[in-house]
Parts: C-alpha cells; sequence; structure tokens
C-alpha cells in the first residue's frame, strides 16, 4: 500500500538527495523509514527487518538517501491480475511507498516511481497496480482508479433469517476449520476464486502465513480468528468452494443481552450457493447482532441474499485498485470484450510508456487485437483514464461527462462503454 508520500516540489528539489536501489546492508534503515513513513514503529524489531527481508527483492526495492540516511521508500514486486474474460496479465505491483515528513515536496517519489515503472515496462510488464492511502497523487503518474469497494453492516435482527437457522439449504455443509487447514487449502481454492473475478490478484505463500498466524510483525500482532468453509453436499470432505476468516467482540448490554459484532476479515466463494451459505452462517451465530462485511465489491451480492435487503446498511465506499496501463496492445489484447466493435484510442501519457493511437478490434468471441494507426481518432484519453476503463467497471461516457475524456466523434465514449463495460463490477479484495 502507498503512504501519504507528498511529492510536489517545494522550496527544495531534493537533487541532492540520491535515489537508488538499496543495498542489503541498508536494508534495515530503509524498514525503519518504511515504518515513520506508514506511522506503524519508530524502530522495527530485528524480527521484523528479517521478516519484510524475506518477502522483498531488492532488485525492484528503491530508496531516497540524505546523507546516508533513508527518507523515502519503494518496492514493487510481480503480480498476476485478472481481467474480464478471465485471463491474467503480469503487472508490476507498487507498495512500501513513503516520503519521511521531513523531506516532503520534493520530487522524491516522482523519482522513484519514474525509475520503476520505466523498469517494468522493460520486464514487459503490460501494467502496473497499487491501492493508494490518498486519493490525489497517483493520477499524477498515470494510475486510473478501476476498482471500488463497499462495506455494509448487517443488523441480524432485521434480516428475516431468524436464529433457527440450521445449515444451507443447498444440501452443503459448512464446517470450523483450523489455520492450518486454510494455509492448505486455502490457496488452491483462492485460485478458482480468482480466475472468474476480475480484479483479483494472486496470494503469495507470504500472505497465506501471515493471515492464518504463522508470522507477524510486532507492530501488527495477530489476533485468533475463526475460520469457517463451504462444501457442496458431493464435495464433502473434499475441496472447499466458500472460505471466511472472522472475528467477534465481547459486547453486552443491560441486563447481560449479548451484542456482539462479527467482523469479517475475508470471504470468498466460487458460487452463489456457497457465497448466500456463509453469509446466512454468520447472521446465525449465538450473541451477535451485527455482522460487518469487510470490504466487498460495489454491486455484491450479499444485501440481496437476505430475506430483508435493508439489514445491511452501507456503512462505506472508496476507490480501491488503480492500474495504469505500461503496454497498450499487450494489456488490451490480455482482455476479451462485450461485444464485436472497433475503436481508435487516442492515448496521451506524458511520461511515455503507454502513449500513441491505436486501433482496437473486437471479434463475435470477445477476443480483441490492437495495433498502432494512423487512423483518425474516436476518443481520447489520458493513460490515467483508459487505466481507469480497462477491468470493465468505470464508464467512458461519464468520463466524458465529467471532461475527463474527449470524443472526438459523437458517440465514441458509448462505443467504447459497449466494448468495455463488464457484466459485474470489478474487485480486488486484497490490499498489498
Amino acid at each position: 500500500m502507498s503512504a501519504h508520500a507528498g511529492d510536489h516540489a517545494g522550496s527544495g528539489t531534493g537533487t541532492d538527495i540520491e535515489v537508488r536501489p538499496v543495498a542489503e546492508a541498508e536494508f534495515e534503515d530503509w524498514g525503519r523509514a518504511n515504518a515513520v513513513g506508514f506511522l506503524t514503529a519508530a524502530q522495527a524489531t530485528d524480527a521484523d527487518v528479517a521478516l519484510r527481508r524475506s518477502q522483498t527483492d531488492l532488485a525492484r526495492t528503491k530508496g531516497a538517501f540524505d546523507a546516508g540516511r533513508c527518507v523515502a521508500t519503494y518496492r514493487s514486486f510481480a503480480q498476476q491480475l485478472t481481467v474480464p474474460g478471465g485471463g491474467f496479465v503480469t503487472a508490476n505491483a507498487v507498495t512500501s511507498v513513503t516520503v519521511s515528513p521531513t523531506h516532503r515536496r520534493r520530487g522524491l517519489l516522482g523519482r522513484m516511481i519514474r525509475a520503476d515503472l520505466a523498469e517494468a515496462k522493460e520486464r514487459g510488464e503490460a501494467v502496473a497496480t497499487l491501492i493508494a492511502a490518498e486519493y490525489p497523487i497517483y493520477g499524477r503518474y498515470g494510475f486510473g482508479h478501476a476498482t471500488s469497494t463497499a462495506e455494509w453492516e448487517i443488523d441480524v435482527h432485521r434480516t428475516g433469517l431468524g436464529k433457527r437457522w440450521s445449515g444451507p439449504d443447498c444440501g452443503g455443509r459448512i464446517d470450523l476449520v483450523d489455520p492450518a487447514d486454510v494455509r492448505k487449502a486455502g490457496p488452491e481454492l483462492h485460485e478458482r476464486f480468482r480466475a472468474g473475478q476480475p480484479g483479483a490478484t494472486d496470494r503469495s505463500a507470504g500472505w497465506w502465513e501471515r493471515q492464518t498466524g504463522l508470522v507477524q510483525y510486532s507492530y501488527d500482532p495477530y489476533k485468533a480468528a475463526f475460520f469457517a468453509v463451504y462444501r457442496a453436499s458431493e464435495a464433502a470432505g473434499g475441496q472447499f468452494e466458500g472460505l471466511v476468516k472472522y472475528r467477534a467482540d465481547d459486547t453486552w448490554g443491560d441486563a447481560k443481552q449479548p451484542l456482539n459484532t462479527v467482523q469479517v476479515h475475508d470471504l470468498i466463494a466460487t458460487t452463489p450457493e456457497a457465497e448466500r451459505a456463509l453469509w446466512h452462517y454468520l447472521c446465525s451465530i449465538d450473541w451477535v447482532a451485527k455482522v460487518r462485511t469487510g470490504y466487498r465489491a460495489p454491486d455484491d451480492l450479499l444485501p440481496d441474499l437476505l430475506p430483508d435487503p435493508r439489514a445491511a446498511r452501507p456503512v462505506t465506499w472508496a476507490d480501491w485498485l488503480w492500474v495504469r496501463v505500461l503496454d497498450v496492445v499487450r494489456a488490451l489484447e490480455a482482455r476479451t470484450y462485450e461485444r464485436a466493435g472497433t475503436v481508435v484510442l487516442e492515448v496521451e501519457d506524458r511520461l511515455g510508456p503507454a502513449g500513441g493511437r491505436f486501433r482496437l478490434e473486437v471479434s463475435a468471441t470477445g477476443a480483441a487485437q490492437c495495433v498502432p494507426t494512423s487512423d483518425a481518432a474516436d476518443l481520447t484519453l489520458d493513460v490515467r483514464e483508459l487505466g481507469a476503463l480497462y477491468l470493465g467497471g468505470r464508464s467512458a461516457v461519464r468520463l466524458a461527462a465529467l471532461g475527463q475524456v474527449h470524443e472526438e466523434h459523437t458517440g465514441a465514449a458509448a462505443r467504447v462503454d459497449a466494448l468495455f463495460l463488464a457484466p459485474r463490477s470489478p474487485w480486488c479484495p486484497d490490499v498489498f
């Protein structure tokens, strides 16, 4: 994730500060600067440094050094991003971005991110991704808001489910499992889930270890959680079709009335039946008055999985995954589209890697061919807006109304939407 990283050049230009890859001997200092930027700790423990080092590729880790001291941090890693149609592209995932409060507004982020994006393009990565802690920063570097996230709070007593729910009505079963079971079977479930969810990303072995408490940072100690899985009847004892991780507080009202809230930390499912069963299970747990859903897709099925959808009150809506296209041809050919058609896009990119005019031609099967062209453009847009449209969750017609894309021919934005928009919202369940 990217922390506050003020980057507009202020009174000092930062040209006397060295921006470069981090050497092994400098990694502890880099980790300290990263902790300062994220306000997690003034000093990292030796165990924290060792854990972070095990998950870091130094060749993709940058720092800004002032008189030998690290004052800004940045790293990237290879990521698999699901695109519409079930294909994957290799993304340059950006994370650990900080500028120390003593060195803001000196252009340090700009120097790090430009170098990294150039290297990513050279490696052949089609897009870059990040999750921004602050909205205004990354559009300047060509990233577009591509997916959003939402959260609901469920008033269990209003759902209409009652407390006599005794299990899924579709013949499946739900079981509580141990963290070790999740580490063993969870990755395979997630691979099946993400293949059908545009915007989802792969999860490393380290992700599963942290989420199940096998490893932890001192500033973010693991708290015990419950894990429940759903299996269809014919697969009872076999593979998972759904998984939820949740915790509960310990809240009591007057006259010792239990008013606990369940907080969902992860819920993935490969079928609507599994999704329904897990939400109904959570709403049936004794002593629970409310369920916080955690971050979900904006068009999540959840409210309508309840007899009374009003029991689920929206509490959060925000931007989430940002996408930066690096190679227009490879990126646009990696996904499929909703119908046949042709459109010519004039892509403006002040940093350079993705600029040009491109003809996108989609066949009746939804497969596409994208080539540079000298044909007249139908739609002119910044690479930032191309990233926003890429996963099918944003509307070119809406962006045109906002003045963020320009129609060279009337109706061009609608034609782009007819190709790009996906039937369901793209969704990234994870933070990185």
